[in-house]
């Protein structure tokens, strides 16, 4: 019988009432929203989360 065990979902401890999204660490990153956590859930690799991180920090998204 095989088990499935249900991934650690974390949010910022900055996170507002209104929701914030959650990521979870598996063999993918897993990201989805706060307030829908029955919602779509994204899937990342690491080198795409990575990826992400570092436009982050580099101010990529600054102007969307």
């Amino acid at each position: 019988m095989e088990t499935h065990v249900l991934p650690t979902w974390r949010k910022s401890s900055a996170s507002g009432i209104k929701g914030c999204v959650e990521i979870a660490v598996e063999t993918t990153i897993l990201v989805r929203d706060s307030k829908n956590p029955d919602g779509p859930v994204l899937k990342y690799t690491a080198e795409e989360w990575q990826a992400f991180l570092k436009g982050a920090k580099d101010g990529e998204f600054d102007d969307l």
